[in-house]
C-alpha cells in the first residue's frame, strides 16, 4: 500500500477513535441542589407504589361517587399541574386521580430495577391500572395530553373494562414517541449513555422554559403555578438520569394501528394554533376512530387544558353528558 494512503488511513482512523472517545472522557460535573423527590411534595401528596418507584400522585373527589371516575394522564416534559383546573372543577361530582408520570414532576427516579422497566410504554400502561387501583376508581374516563394521550389510548385497548371513555387533547399518537427503532442501538453506546444525561439537562433552565412557553399560542398565559412545578422538576436528584432512560425507553406510539378496537366514546381536543401536534393529526385521529367528538378551539396551542382551562372543562362537560358515560 503506497505510504500516501497508509498515512491517510491512519490521520482518518485517529480521529475517528478521537471522536469516539471524546464523550468518555468529558467531565459531567454533578447536579447541584437537588433533593429527594418526596422532600419537595406537599405534606399531604398521594403516593402510588408502582415497583421500582413511587408516583407522586393528587386523588380528589368523593370516594362513594358513582363510576365512573376520572384519570389525567399528562405529556412529555410535564406533570401533574397540568390538569390541576380541570381535575379540580371534575372532583366535585366524580373519583379523580393525576399523578407524575416516570421521569416528570415529583415522582422518585429510579435508577435501577428488577424486571420491568418502570420507564417503558408497558409499564406506564400498567401504571393507570395502578393509579385507579390506588384511588378506588372501578371504571374511569382517562383524559391524556400529548404522549400522556397515547398511554391513554394504549391502556384503553389493554383494560378495556376500566376504561369508560377517551379525552385526548393533542394527542401524540402518530409520531413522536421516541427514537426510530433503527436507531435506538446508539442511544445505548457508552459514548451517548455518558453524554445523554447532559443532553437531557438543556430541559432545564431557560431552554426549557422557553420550550414550555412554545406550548402557548400567548405565553403571556403560562399560569405561575404551572411554571412553579416544572422548575420543581428539575430540582430532584437524578432528575437528568431518570429522564434519560425514559428517552431510550421511549418508541413510537403503535396505537394507529388499532384504532378501530377503540369503540368507546372519545373526545377529541386540539388547540388550532397549537404547533407541537398539530391540527391535521388531531383531525385525522378523530376521522379514524369509531366514535369521536372532535372540539377545535381557536387561540390555543398545545396546552389546551391550562391555556384555554374554561373552554376545555366546557367541552369536557358537555360530551360527558352527551354521551351519557357510565
Amino acid at each position: 500500500m503506497p505510504f500516501r494512503i497508509r498515512f491517510t488511513l491512519i490521520v482518518l482512523g485517529s480521529l475517528a477513535a478521537a471522536i469516539l472517545a471524546l464523550p468518555l472522557l468529558w467531565p459531567v460535573p454533578p447536579l447541584e441542589g437537588t433533593r429527594p423527590a418526596v422532600e419537595l411534595a406537599e405534606a399531604d401528596a398521594d403516593w402510588i407504589d408502582a415497583g421500582a418507584l413511587r408516583l407522586h400522585a393528587r386523588i380528589v373527589g368523593p370516594a362513594d361517587a358513582p363510576a365512573p371516575g376520572a384519570a389525567f394522564l399528562h405529556g412529555f416534559g410535564s406533570n401533574l399541574e397540568s390538569f390541576a383546573p380541570l381535575q379540580a372543577s371534575l372532583a366535585d361530582r366524580v373519583r379523580t386521580v393525576a399523578w407524575d408520570r416516570p421521569a416528570f414532576g415529583l415522582t422518585e427516579r429510579a435508577l435501577t430495577w428488577p424486571g420491568e422497566n418502570p420507564y417503558a410504554p408497558e409499564a406506564q400502561v400498567e401504571h393507570v391500572r395502578l393509579a385507579l387501583d390506588a384511588a378506588g376508581i372501578d371504571r374511569a374516563v382517562l383524559i391524556g395530553h400529548s404522549a400522556g394521550g397515547a398511554i391513554a389510548a394504549s391502556a384503553a385497548l389493554e383494560h378495556p373494562e376500566r376504561v369508560a371513555g377517551l379525552v385526548l387533547i393533542a394527542p401524540a399518537v402518530y409520531r413522536g414517541g421516541g427514537a426510530p427503532a433503527w436507531s435506538r442501538w446508539a442511544l445505548r453506546t457508552p459514548q451517548l449513555e455518558r453524554i445523554g444525561p447532559l443532553l437531557m439537562r438543556q430541559l432545564g433552565g431557560e431552554p426549557g422554559e422557553s420550550l414550555l412557553r412554545s406550548s402557548y399560542a400567548d405565553p403571556g398565559r403560562l399560569d405561575r403555578d404551572v411554571l412553579d412545578a416544572y422548575r420543581r422538576a428539575t430540582r430532584v436528584d437524578d432528575w437528568d438520569r431518570a429522564l434519560w432512560e425514559l428517552v431510550k425507553a421511549s418508541r413510537e406510539p403503535d396505537v394507529a394501528a388499532r384504532l378501530d378496537e377503540l369503540r368507546i366514546p372519545v373526545l377529541v381536543v386540539t388547540g388550532l394554533q397549537d404547533e407541537i401536534v398539530p391540527p391535521d393529526q388531531t383531525r385525522r385521529l378523530a376521522g379514524e376512530l369509531p366514535s369521536a367528538t372532535l372540539v377545535e378551539l381557536q387561540g390555543c396551542g398545545h396546552v389546551p387544558q391550562e391555556e384555554c382551562a374554561g373552554a376545555v372543562l366546557e367541552e369536557v362537560q358537555r360530551w360527558w353528558s352527551a354521551e351519557a358515560i357510565r
